[in-house]
């Protein structure tokens, strides 16, 4: 991305917002989006799978959407699974102030914006949902991946998607050397959905 990247923190890349919809079954919004945040001209097709094929949402609890960008998967959960704490995690300040816009105006009053250094240190999830920043490079995204799989719950589940062509397999690889047990609930378009416990 020219002028900047949609992890840092505070992106260099001008403003220039838009709206984006988010067409699923059960639910249609209209989310806000601008520069200088991850997919900011339509919603991801990764994103869109796992909001399409991952499971659904326990009824309650502390969910995560981790790297939430603009929110649309804080949204989704947060809508289908109204009783549950959802939690949307971002290092961009942009994105997470998109991502309160978009919480305040799709009704889903149940979703806390923050960034990672802001969620309670004792704070354990029971499940996360996460279309993984893979462009910080290998080892940054596997320190993430660590340090937020290792808040899920006793029986939780961490539920990812990621393109083939950017290291799914390899990282899937990964999660399985390091204690995690990784399973595939599908395969589309050329990303995995992986379920980790």
């Amino acid at each position: 991305m020219p002028n900047g990247h949609y992890f840092d923190p505070s992106p260099a890349i001008p403003s220039r917002p838009r709206t984006v919809s988010l067409v699923l079954p059960d639910l249609t919004v209209e989310l806000v989006t601008d520069g200088g945040v991850f997919s900011a001209d339509a919603i991801d097709r990764g994103t869109k799978l796992l909001l399409l094929e991952g499971p659904a949402p326990p009824p309650g609890g502390a969910l995560l959407d981790l790297g939430c960008g603009y929110g649309a998967i804080a949204v989704t959960l947060a809508r289908r699974s109204p009783n549950a704490a959802v939690w949307a995690v971002d290092v961009n300040e942009r994105a997470r102030a998109l991502a309160q816009i978009n919480a305040q105006t799709t009704a889903a009053g149940n979703v806390t914006v923050c960034s990672p250094d802001d969620v309670p240190s004792d704070l354990r999830f029971r499940a996360i949902y996460s279309n993984p920043p893979v462009r910080v490079g290998k080892a940054a995204l596997q320190e993430l991946l660590a340090g937020w799989l290792s808040r899920l719950e006793p029986g939780g589940h961490a539920y990812l998607v990621v393109h083939k062509n950017l290291g799914s397999d390899s990282l899937a690889a990964w999660l399985g050397r390091s204690g995690w047990t990784v399973g595939r609930i599908g395969s589309r378009m050329g990303y995995r959905l992986l379920d980790v416990t």
